[in-house]
């Protein structure tokens, strides 16, 4: 129910935002891969879950040093803007997963290419997924995500599901066009 509410754009201004996601980590991890994260209660959660609550989130980086000091504490960054998002919703019209018949105002912005590893805010780099087929992009359990000669997401099944690994889209919200 809150992901509805939030995902429709129709709250006052200081309500509605996205997750915000504050990143702790020391400089010389940020030269590496993502570890785990720690939310504001403390508690851990793992480099995944990391990756999947800042695929549509506000980032809020904090660089520390040696002691746990605060190097850098940079700005947030609105991830997919409003503008963006109803780009977004134009083109994929729901979740883009195939078979998958969730609207929009039940998904997020994914970024094909990961925004940690250089991945562009912008249409050509993001997809509507639904929370479950998000979880499920994220869980790297061998589907990728590409953007097909018509700039429509489409999904490569993981080997064991189609060893050609043909590409499958998902006509379902494009069939009122």
């Amino acid at each position: 129910m809150c992901r509805l509410v939030l995902a429709c754009g129709d709250l006052p201004a200081n309500g509605g935002d996205r997750p915000q996601v504050m990143v702790t980590a020391d400089f010389d991890v940020l030269k590496q891969q993502l570890g785990a994260g720690r939310l504001d209660t403390g508690e851990s959660v793992s480099p995944a879950m990391v990756r999947l609550l800042a695929c549509d989130a506000r980032i809020l980086p904090l660089v520390l040093g040696g002691a746990g000091q605060v190097l850098d504490a940079g700005r947030s960054r609105r991830l997919v803007t409003g503008p963006l998002r109803r780009a977004l919703v134009v083109r994929d019209g729901g979740c883009t997963f195939p078979g998958c018949d969730r609207p929009p105002r039940w998904c997020d912005a994914h970024h094909i290419t990961p925004w940690s590893e250089g991945g562009a805010t912008a249409l050509d780099n993001l997809a509507l997924l639904c929370g479950f087929h998000h979880r499920a992009i994220h869980d790297d359990n061998g589907w990728r995500i590409r953007l097909g000669v018509d700039q429509h997401p489409e999904f490569l099944p993981p080997s064991w599901i189609d060893p050609e690994r043909a590409p499958k889209t998902n006509r379902y919200h494009r069939r009122w066009r």
